[in-house]
């Protein structure tokens, strides 16, 4: 005996189907808040102290350019300093943007992240010849450290400077163009509290700068600092050029090996499936 035909009871497809993709879609947007490094408030250099706050050092030597100086305030990681500020950074398609690949500053140079496309494509890890490597020195430390963690994994110590250096190193970073020269004193914060907006006016800072300017050429001191003068200017510095970097707008954020857009096209793939699968329930089937 045939019976009539008849659909199967497909009237929960779509509400389950929808739920199930729904929750993929939450725990995924979950889990990438997660891996979100803590954001770290910009602030002037001279509100970084002994005691709080991180100054960050990207040297731009290798360019031609300054060392820049900025500040932030903790707990954050060293990849959140890198991101705020109008500083940004890109990582590479291999490694992801854990893995600083790019650096730069929006009040330099047009905010052009460095190496530029035509001098590292940051598709795979950098050689170890041309890269930003990592160095810290924590309160009260004088000397440098090389940092095996990446700038993702490492959450530094109030009062702490951070310096991000372009060049080669080897294995421990112990040699190479890109091991510093000089010491962290000299680009660390050295006030115990936060300096005042009359100490960091353009106008103190002139005062600043002719009190520490050699004096007049006939003031009697000059005359006997000659021969300490006339050998300072036959050692060249070992410190470049310190400019400090001041929060600035954030520049267009830059993204390389994020795994979000191939997430959401799984995601339109597995809704498509569903609706397919939705469909072809739906329609008419004979019994016997």
């Amino acid at each position: 005996m045939t019976s009539w035909p008849r659909q199967r009871p497909a009237a929960g497809w779509l509400p389950r189907t929808a739920a199930l993709l729904l929750a993929i879609i939450a725990c995924t947007a979950g889990a990438a808040a997660a891996g979100t490094p803590a954001s770290a408030a910009a602030r002037p250099v001279g509100d970084c102290t002994t005691t709080s706050g991180v100054v960050v050092v990207v040297d731009f030597g290798h360019w031609g350019g300054p060392l820049l100086r900025s500040c932030g305030t903790t707990p954050t990681t060293s990849y959140a300093l890198l991101n705020q500020g109008g500083w940004q950074t890109a990582g590479t398609e291999h490694d992801g943007p854990g893995f600083i690949c790019r650096i730069g500053y929006a009040g330099y140079h047009g905010g052009t992240l460095y190496p530029t496309p035509a001098q590292q494509s940051c598709v795979l890890t950098p050689p170890a010849s041309a890269y930003w490597s990592f160095w810290y020195a924590s309160r009260g430390q004088h000397a440098w450290s090389y940092s095996q963690a990446g700038a993702m994994s490492y959450d530094p110590r109030p009062g702490s400077v951070e310096l991000w250096s372009f060049g080669s190193t080897s294995a421990g970073g112990t040699a190479g163009s890109a091991v510093p020269a000089f010491s962290p004193g000299s680009v660390r914060a050295l006030n115990a509290s936060p300096a005042s907006a009359a100490t960091t006016s353009p106008a103190s800072t002139r005062a600043a700068a002719a009190a520490t300017s050699p004096p007049a050429a006939n003031s009697p001191s000059s005359r006997t600092r000659k021969p300490a003068q006339a050998a300072a200017r036959a050692t060249p510095p070992r410190t470049p050029a310190v400019r400090d970097a001041p929060p600035a707008a954030a520049i267009a954020q830059v993204s390389h090996g994020s795994p979000v857009p191939a997430l959401v096209a799984l995601l339109v793939v597995l809704l498509l499936a569903a609706a397919g699968i939705t469909a072809a329930a739906r329609r008419p089937r004979r019994e016997r």
